[in-house]
């Protein structure tokens, strides 16, 4: 496994943003990148309206995180980068720190404190995965299934999305390797603590693809997060792959005979990443607007509107009820531990070095 290094040295612009800072020269207007659906809807609520109507700076939204890794590659090499602030999981952004695409941050000093005193370093501690990376949530993607089209015999095992036999009908899965590699070794026989070694194996990576095999005629691929959430509200999957927080829009807000499943669910993080190459001043804007999405009160709102659980531990004791549905939030989150009792810890390391390689070979798979 190749060591996480960084390629950019960054103290130069950091300097320059915090000159900025100082003088007040921040840009305006600023393009924000995220994953669109209920979970932007939860950042505008929490973040974006609130720091709108602080600074008076136009928020422009755009729903491309998906594509973050490939669109800030062409970005840079075009030498014209139009997003200002991005939304990425873990591992996409170690790789970028890696390529020099994403500003270092110094924690303890371009992040707000806790509420409770505490050093943003202590107040995220461990998921403070990468220099580049500002925490926002920890989250998990799991099934969900329609309780309508199962009987009386609901799931209650991942190995449920490989059993055709018991649950006939359409599944949906995510349109890359992350998270179904890992499920179909798991429901081959694998033991989890030996998933990512196997899967560094050319034997182990045609293990994973002959079990994907076996349910690849019954898949709908999706590729937005908000795709399995609207398949099976639409009933045309049985079950299928995405992201807690969505799934609780649909069952708590939209009121769908769907349910979910938590085993086996994959723990992962979020937050935000700066790319590089902005002016003084849009850098200056983006640094202002990740301290203050990111301080303690800000990340336990975000919690009032979706079922992720805040990154910082001083965020915790805030989180309350749901804004609008009055429901206590907390048994709602991927690390209740009513939820938490057979989870699968995604290792964000391993797959920033193998995402390249695994997803071409996925790609090439879908295809024959």
């Amino acid at each position: 496994m190749k060591i996480t290094m960084k390629l950019m040295a960054t103290s130069c612009l950091t300097l320059t943003a915090a000159m900025a800072n100082a003088d007040g020269h921040m840009a305006n207007e600023m393009t924000i990148v995220s994953w669109g659906g209920a979970y932007s809807a939860s950042q505008q609520a929490a973040y974006h309206d609130p720091y709108a109507e602080k600074t008076g700076v136009n928020i422009i939204n755009d729903e491309s995180s998906a594509e973050a890794v490939a669109k800030l590659r062409a970005m840079n090499e075009a030498g014209n980068v139009t997003w200002d602030v991005v939304d990425v999981v873990a591992s996409d952004a170690i790789r970028l720190c890696d390529e020099g695409l994403a500003l270092e941050i110094d924690a303890d000093t371009q992040l707000a404190d806790g509420d409770d005193g505490s050093k943003a370093s202590d107040d995220f501690g461990d998921l403070l995965v990468s220099d580049c990376f500002i925490p926002q949530i920890v989250y998990s993607t799991t099934v969900g299934y329609r309780s309508d089209m199962v009987g009386d015999n609901a799931p209650t095992e991942i190995c449920a999305l490989f059993d055709t036999e018991t649950y006939p009908g359409k599944r949906s899965l995510e349109k890359r390797p992350i998270n179904n590699m890992e499920w179909a070794l798991l429901c081959d026989g694998v033991a989890k603590d030996d998933v990512y070694d196997v899967l560094e194996t050319e034997e182990g990576q045609a293990q994973a693809f002959a079990k994907l095999d076996t349910i690849k005629d019954d898949t709908i691929w999706w590729s937005a997060g908000a795709d399995t959430p609207q398949l099976l509200a639409d009933g045309e999957v049985v079950m299928g792959s995405t992201y807690n927080g969505r799934l609780f829009a649909l069952i708590e807000e939209q009121k769908q005979p769907v349910a979910m499943l938590w085993d086996a669910q994959v723990f992962d993080l979020d937050g935000w990443i700066i790319p590089t190459g902005l002016s003084p001043e849009r850098e200056a804007r983006a640094l202002d607007y990740v301290m203050f999405a990111t301080d303690t009160q800000r990340l336990a709102d975000q919690a009032k509107y979706i079922s992720y659980g805040p990154a910082r531990k001083s965020s915790a004791p805030l989180v309350g009820k749901h804004a609008e549905l009055g429901i206590e939030m907390a048994p709602h989150m991927p690390t209740d531990p009513e939820n938490a009792k057979n989870t699968f810890l995604y290792n964000y390391e391993w797959w920033a070095d193998y995402r390249d390689d695994l997803d071409a070979k996925f790609q090439a798979w879908l295809s024959q």
